[in-house]
């Protein structure tokens, strides 16, 4: 079983595949977090974060089993995977990657940007999970002020529209839903009810497979 979780950033994409792997005991890949370990591993090593042969090189070492979430996601690394993640040797290296990780038994739950368009297309349960800018915005707003940080509400909201350009606007693999994917808009839902739809299509997935 292979459930493809997409949508752009703070939609809750990645707090549903979580509590999905949880309940069925599979497997969960947050794709996001091995382009910012390819770009962790750069930055580590003092390399450049424009030369695509070097970035590919390191994207085939990532090891999936160790992605650190606490680690990967400062700023810093997600700006300079931002640049890697375009550029299509390393999509192609990690999306190898990805797959091989998504025929895990007895399933896997991965969230991304393209699971259910590249990554998996012939996954069985594909959601594409998403919510107005504003409201993603004011969630990572308020993630960060309950985490004890500080932060500005108009830079964040200007920050996830930039994402959205960047992710929906490249050539190689942009953000969209797949054609049989459920929208799932989480603009004026609970994380539970996101959930409790998510689960009657795993559900019945599992029937028809049965």
């Amino acid at each position: 079983m292979i459930i493809a979780i997409d949508g752009p950033a703070a939609a809750g994409k990645g707090t549903l595949a979580r509590r999905i792997a949880e309940t069925y005991g599979y497997h969960h890949l947050d794709t996001g977090l091995t382009y910012r370990a390819t770009a962790k591993a750069l930055l580590d090593a003092g390399l450049p974060l424009d030369d695509e042969m070097i970035a590919e090189g390191m994207a085939r070492r990532v090891d999936l089993a160790g992605l650190d979430r606490t680690i990967l996601s400062q700023h810093e690394i997600g700006e300079a995977a931002s640049k890697i993640a375009v550029m299509p040797a390393v999509r192609r290296a990690l999306v190898e990657a990805q797959r091989r990780f998504a025929a895990k038994t007895p399933g896997a739950v991965l969230d991304g940007r393209d699971i259910g368009t590249v990554v998996c297309p012939g996954a069985p349960v594909k959601l594409y999970v998403t919510a107005s800018a504003e409201v993603r915005a004011k969630r990572r707003y308020e993630e960060i002020i309950d985490a004890g940080g500080s932060a500005d509400y108009v830079a964040i909201f200007e920050d996830v529209k930039r994402r959205d350009e960047r992710d929906m606007g490249r050539t190689d693999s942009p953000l969209k839903p797949a054609e049989d994917a459920y929208l799932l808009d989480t603009s004026e839902m609970s994380i539970e009810a996101a959930f409790q739809k998510a689960k009657s299509l795993v559900d019945a997935a599992l029937s028809r497979n049965a």
